[in-house]
């Protein structure tokens, strides 16, 4: 047990505490000799016990590994964790571990919200200054299956394509089935196929896609399942296109639309690249009168087309027509649509408006009134009127529109003292019936520009008396035909019109407050230039004593404006 080895070590086995103690070791030769000592302690080993010893879960759950260790008592322990052989980074991992230490002699190791990549050899290794002991477990993850792999098309026709692949990781939870999902450029991202078997086991390796368009571009994958849910998909196949096909899909809403008389307007929605099923895709137009037997047929080309006119001089207007659209492309003639009773364009209208009158407003307005005569055919779906300058041509008339059974318009900013030419027509989606009579106006001459001058006024109370200069309009403006006195309260913006032929007014101000008043001349052109603004004061209790009784003039004979006030009692200090 104790041996004594040839280069001078000192080897014990099997220590136990009757070992403990002083140790020399001494060393002699011809020249002397040399003695070290050595201390010896014997400690009760350390042994670990680290539970649970083999764990399943599942990804999303969480768990705590308990590491306890049973050590001499004079020594201090230290705990440390691994994954697989490699230290655990706590800082690294996401919050997924945390370390846990509740006692000296224990520890605890938290997996929270376990991820397929947590699976592995979990470690505990105890050291102490006397010895190093590990403990492992295993700790197995289950979760949804992995991609399969490669995505392989074996066959293709116009509507089906056989698929293969091979199998991903299961993650400890047999796959149950697998789901085939396709991508075209008209698909939004995407969608789950029907298959051939409806089902498709998770034991199997190949499926066949169907129900696919002709001649259309499709991408595949594969997503498998087990008890745990939904894995991540496969990487996508090549891009494929199915065969052509004779096509199977008719235009949508056939109906007709608005033309010009003996013409029959037939319109239908575009049929889809996604349901062409080949290349040289165009569309068949079929129609015939109501009550006939033979179909007249003729070719559209395009693809994009969306309207076909035919037009027939003998056709009379409104005649009903049965009218069916079809499909084609290099492979065939593809099915009709269902037929539509739609009727030949009624024409644009043939008679002009009559009673046609122009009534000049202002300066800048003139109403125009007619009056149309009812039609069976080209009824009209609104009216144009055109006006022109007396010294202009008609062809440069500017034109305004009104829409449905409107009898009137009024034309604004126009020029005053003009004299205009105006004539109205009907129209409809066929064209624009035959004009009017044409009709004149003259707008009327513009307002004074000259405003009321000298304007005086006299407070009393309540009242305001107010009078002024009459305007007198240039050669080239409307007659003046009374006054407007505009009355509002400071901070206020309406204002209360008192309209007079007089050149004076007398205005009441019915609260407190200060009033503005202005006054202007009113005539057939409009309301005139205004005066300068006047502000009045209102007292409280409506009264003003003969102190407070005062004249003001207003004189705009200039540019400037002055200020004279007249007191009509002496002594009054300012």
């Amino acid at each position: 047990r104790i041996t004594i080895l040839p280069h001078g070590t000192l080897r014990i086995l099997n220590a136990s505490k009757s070992d403990e103690g002083r140790y020399s070791c001494q060393g002699v030769n011809v020249f002397g000799s040399a003695e070290i000592i050595a201390s010896v302690s014997v400690k009760e080993p350390t042994r670990i016990e680290l539970t649970p010893k083999k764990i399943e879960l599942t990804v999303g759950e969480s768990i705590v590994l308990s590491c306890k260790a049973l050590h001499d008592g004079t020594l201090d322990v230290t705990f440390y964790w691994t994954l697989n052989g490699q230290p655990i980074d706590f800082e690294k991992e996401g919050g997924h571990f945390e370390s846990i230490k509740a006692q000296a002699s224990s520890a605890d190791l938290m997996i929270r919200n376990i991820l397929l990549m947590h699976a592995g050899r979990y470690g505990c290794r105890v050291q102490t200054a006397a010895d190093t002991v590990s403990d492992e477990t295993e700790l197995l993850v289950r979760g949804p299956p992995g991609p399969p792999g490669v995505v392989i098309v074996e066959e293709i026709t116009d509507t089906t394509a056989t698929l293969s692949w091979s199998p991903g990781a299961d993650n400890h939870s047999p796959i149950s089935l697998y789901n085939l999902q396709a991508r075209s450029p008209f698909s939004l991202g995407w969608q789950t196929v029907k298959t051939v078997p409806d089902v498709i086991g998770g034991d199997m390796e190949s499926a066949m896609a169907v129900d696919l368009n002709p001649w259309v571009e499709y991408e595949f994958r594969v997503v498998a399942t087990n008890k745990i849910g939904t894995g991540d998909p496969s990487a996508p196949s090549r891009m494929i296109r199915t065969n052509e096909a004779v096509p199977k899909t008719p235009p949508a809403n056939v109906s007709g639309r608005s033309g010009r008389r003996h013409e029959l307007v037939i319109a239908w929605e575009p049929v889809s690249e996604e349901f062409q099923s080949g290349e040289g895709f165009g569309y068949i137009v079929a129609f015939r009168p109501n009550g006939t037997r033979g179909w007249k047929e003729k070719m559209v080309t395009s693809s994009d087309a969306s309207k076909f006119i035919y037009r027939d001089e003998s056709v009379p207007p409104l005649t009903p027509f049965e009218v069916k659209v079809g499909v084609y492309n290099n492979k065939g003639d593809g099915p009709f649509s269902p037929i539509v009773v739609i009727c030949s364009a009624e024409g644009e209208p043939t008679a002009a408006p009559i009673d046609v009158k122009a009534t000049s407003l202002s300066v800048s307005e003139i109403l125009v009134a007619w009056k149309h005569i009812k039609e069976s055919l080209g009824r009209p779906q609104g009216f144009e009127v055109g006006y022109w300058k007396d010294m202009e041509q008609e062809e440069a008339a500017e034109k305004v529109k009104t829409e449905g059974n409107e009898s009137s318009i009024l034309l604004t900013g126009l020029e005053g003292n003009t004299l205009y030419h105006l004539t109205v027509r009907a129209y409809n989606a066929a064209g624009y019936g035959p004009p009017s009579t044409a009709v004149q106006a003259a707008t009327k001459k513009s307002p004074p520009s000259q405003a009321p001058s000298n304007v005086m006024w006299i407070q009393e109370g309540s009242h305001v008396s107010l009078g002024w200069e009459p305007v007198r309009p240039l050669a080239n403006e409307s007659d003046v035909m009374g006054y407007k006195v505009l009355l509002r309260q400071e901070g206020q913006s309406n204002s209360q019109v008192i309209e007079t032929q007089k050149t004076s007014a007398v205005v009441l101000l019915p609260d407190v407050g200060v009033y503005i008043i202005e006054v202007c001349a009113v005539s057939e052109g409009g309301d005139g230039t205004a005066s300068p603004q006047i502000r009045v004061p209102s007292f409280p209790g409506g009264k003003v004593t003969s102190a407070q009784s005062t004249l003001h003039v207003l004189s705009t004979s200039s540019s400037s404006v002055t200020l004279l006030l007249a007191l009509m009692v002496p002594s009054t200090s300012w």
